[in-house]
Formats: structure tokens, C-alpha cells, sequence
């Protein structure tokens, strides 16, 4: 008997706005569009942080403009921890289940 996968937290959020799950074993075509939607997300995120560079740059920026900057990044870091705690949950725990669940780190870092 194989083990149970977990689900997937999926990059984008179902239509009342709250988290979408997938259940797979990673090959399937959902998984496929979900992989590149996670790498569009953290691209234009990165791509964000650079206008946002250059605009904190801009002394004669104006306020709407600023405004306007810190929801996308809003948007992009919430983005960005979706994708975290999705490619996190799939990390395969070394010690098995009683060290995940007494929050041990097996890899020596703290």
C-alpha cells in the first residue's frame, strides 16, 4: 500500500476566495499548471521588486503611485507565502511522522 500524499495548496484560490487543494501525486496536468503558475508568480514578483527599486529611487514620486506600488507587492508577497507553503508541505520529512509532529528539525539547522 502506497502512502498518502498531501494535498496540494494550489497557487490561486477558488472562487469565494479561499485556499484550493489539489489531491495528486505531482505528474498531472493540473499539477503541470500549477507548477507554471507558481514560477509566473514569483518571476513577476521579482520583476516588481525591481520597478519597485527604481521608483522608491523617483524623489518627485507621487503618493498614488506609491500607493498603487505597495498593493501589488502586497499582492505579490501574499503570492509569494502561498507558493512557500505549498512547495514547504511537499518536503519530504526525514525521521518520519513522531519528529515532524515533535517539531524537530532533522536537517541540524535551527
Amino acid at each position: 500500500m502506497s502512502a498518502r500524499q498531501p494535498l496540494r495548496l494550489l497557487p490561486w484560490p477558488n472562487p469565494a476566495g479561499h485556499p484550493c487543494y489539489l489531491s495528486t501525486d505531482g505528474t498531472g496536468y493540473l499539477s503541470r499548471l500549477a507548477d507554471d503558475m507558481e514560477q509566473m508568480q514569483l518571476d513577476m514578483g521579482s520583476d516588481l521588486l525591481d520597478f519597485a527599486r527604481e521608483l522608491l529611487d523617483d524623489h518627485k514620486v507621487a503618493h498614488r503611485e506609491l500607493r498603487f506600488l505597495a498593493h501589488r507587492l502586497t499582492e505579490a508577497l501574499r503570492d509569494a507565502l502561498r507558493v512557500a507553503e505549498s512547495r514547504g508541505a511537499r518536503i519530504p520529512v526525514r525521521g518520519g511522522e513522531e519528529t515532524a509532529k515533535a517539531g524537530v528539525r532533522v536537517n541540524g539547522a535551527e
